[in-house]
C-alpha cells in the first residue's frame, strides 16, 4: 500500500496510526492526531522523555519545535496530496509560554500553497486555544 493510498484508508476510519507511526520522529515522541470533521488536531501526549526541564516540569524547547514541523508535514501529506515526507526548507516558531507537562494540541492551516512551495502555519496549545503556547511558520519543498 502506497501511502496515498494509507492516507485513503485512514481518512475513511478515522485512525491515522499507521501514517504517524511511518515516521520515526513522530513515533517517538507518541504524536497522535485526531479528526473532527474536516479539522485534524495533532497532540502531543504527557511523556516523561519530552520534558526538558524536569524541575519546573516543562517539554524541551526542542520537541514542542519538533511537534509543530511533524504535524504541518503529516498536515500536507493528509489533506494536500503528498504522496511523500514533505523536505522542510525555513521553519520559524515563537515560544510565548512554558509548555508544562501536559498534553499538548497542534493545529495546522496551510496559507499558500504552490506547485513546488507550502506555506504552513502551526499553533499550539495546552489548555486553552486562546492562550498558545507557541506559534510557527513552515516552508515546505513539495517535489
Amino acid at each position: 500500500m502506497n501511502l496515498q493510498e494509507a492516507v485513503q484508508a485512514a481518512h475513511q476510519t478515522g485512525d491515522y496510526r499507521d501514517i504517524i507511526n511511518g515516521i520515526p520522529y513522530a513515533r517517538h515522541i507518541g504524536l497522535e492526531c485526531q479528526r473532527f470533521g474536516n479539522d485534524v488536531i495533532f497532540i502531543l501526549p504527557q511523556k516523561g522523555a519530552n520534558l526538558g526541564n524536569p524541575i519546573l516540569p516543562a517539554l524541551h524547547g526542542g520537541v514542542i519545535g519538533g511537534f509543530m514541523e511533524m504535524a504541518a508535514s503529516l498536515h500536507l501529506i493528509m489533506f494536500n496530496g503528498i504522496s511523500h515526507l514533505p523536505k522542510i526548507v525555513d521553519f520559524s516558531i515563537d515560544y510565548l509560554r512554558a509548555g508544562l507537562d501536559r498534553e499538548t494540541y497542534a493545529e495546522c492551516h496551510v496559507s499558500r500553497q504552490g506547485s513546488r512551495v507550502a506555506n504552513v502555519i502551526i499553533t499550539a496549545w495546552q489548555k486553552s486555544r486562546n492562550e498558545p503556547i507557541a506559534l510557527a511558520r513552515a516552508h515546505f519543498l513539495l517535489d
